[in-house]
């Protein structure tokens, strides 16, 4: 119980912390590894329920949206720490799960069109091909502006293939 700290080193990520210890009592010396326990907050949905952050309910969002869609795995994992680390930033202990499909639809943006107008069909509950059209016009809109390639048709060649989910 009653040990001393000899040394501590923070892991390359920064995410843990080595602690080199000695036990007061015997002598004998061990390590510990210690991670930051930051709380997430809680997720409260439309109909009024309150849900714990779920990072299994977070990929299956990703999976769905790009399923069969030449993104790779670390390029999801890639977006799902970002969108942790947003729900992280925030300072309240109760975040609307409308924030947290926003954030998810920022992130979906940047990796895939696809997949964001897949997840954006659900997740703002497209009614008809008019609001399809609308949001495909809003990114054709803004890749313009962006410098990025047509979304749709153009003369581009396709982006390299990577592995299909």
């Amino acid at each position: 119980m009653d040990t001393r700290v000899i040394d501590s080193r923070v892991s390359d990520d920064g995410a843990t912390i080595r602690r080199r210890r000695v036990c007061e009592a015997c002598g004998e010396r061990f390590s510990t590894m210690e991670t930051v326990e930051l709380k997430l907050p809680v997720i409260c949905k439309s109909d009024g329920r309150r849900e714990a952050f779920d990072a299994r309910k977070l990929r299956a969002g990703f999976d769905r949206a790009l399923q069969k869609r030449p993104v790779s795995e670390e390029q999801i994992e890639a977006a799902m720490r970002s969108v942790v680390h947003q729900l992280r930033r925030t300072t309240e202990r109760e975040l609307p799960s409308m924030r947290v499909g926003e954030f998810v639809m920022a992130e979906l943006r940047k990796l895939d069109h696809v997949g964001y107008v897949r997840f954006a069909s659900v997740y703002r509950s497209f009614e008809d091909v008019a609001d399809f059209r609308e949001e495909l016009d809003r990114l054709e809109n803004d890749n313009a502006a962006e410098g990025q390639l047509p979304l749709l048709g153009g003369d581009a060649a396709p982006p390299p293939k990577t592995r299909k989910r």
